[in-house]
């Protein structure tokens, strides 16, 4: 019996060092972004379009917003800074959303299940959007988590942020403000 019981500690010890390990590989990653990880999405070029399901059901369409300001990030339910982001990407939402912006959480977690508890203990209302299979995170190369792409009113990519730390919504707002200035 109680050999039973270390092999379950020592497998339960495992299991934290496992995800400790994975949560730092992301963060690294996340800062190697900032140090010029090369992407195949690149500012100035039209936002490849997907149509995903909603957390509430219905299928949404890049297409579909033309015209508007779409901020697209993409979270997984494991990844930390992804969840320190969420209120920050709601904050931003309530701010510019009477103008004709949005924002896309696209969770990339395998389990909807996950994806849809990570959003409801963020109270985010913005549409979270499931791509579970990755087509619509391979299109976008996405390399780290989270990673963020704002797509201009003429559906052409505007900004792309890999990562995340406290301070980067700034820059997010910073972005929509110039966008914002340069439709009228």
């Amino acid at each position: 019996m109680a050999v039973q019981y270390s092999i379950k500690t020592l497998f339960g010890a495992v299991q934290k060092y496992i995800l400790v390990l994975l949560s730092s590989i992301v963060i690294l990653s996340a800062n190697s972004a900032s140090a010029g990880i090369d992407t195949k999405i690149k500012e100035n070029n039209m936002a490849p379009n997907f149509t995903l399901k909603s957390i509430l059901g219905d299928n949404l369409r890049l297409s579909e917003y033309r015209g508007q300001i779409v901020l697209i990030n993409f979270w997984a339910s494991w990844c930390a800074p992804c969840r320190q982001e969420m209120p920050a990407l709601e904050a931003l939402y309530q701010e510019y959303k009477d103008i004709g912006f949005t924002i896309f959480g696209i969770n990339v977690d395998n389990e909807q299940e996950k994806g849809i508890a990570a959003a409801a203990q963020a109270n985010v209302n913005f549409p979270i959007l499931f791509d579970a299979n990755k087509q619509v995170s391979e299109k976008y190369d996405v390399q780290a988590m989270p990673t963020t792409v704002v797509v201009g009113r003429d559906g052409t990519v505007q900004y792309v942020h890999l990562g995340y730390k406290p301070g980067d919504e700034a820059t997010y707002a910073k972005k929509l403000r110039m966008i914002i200035k340069s439709a009228r």
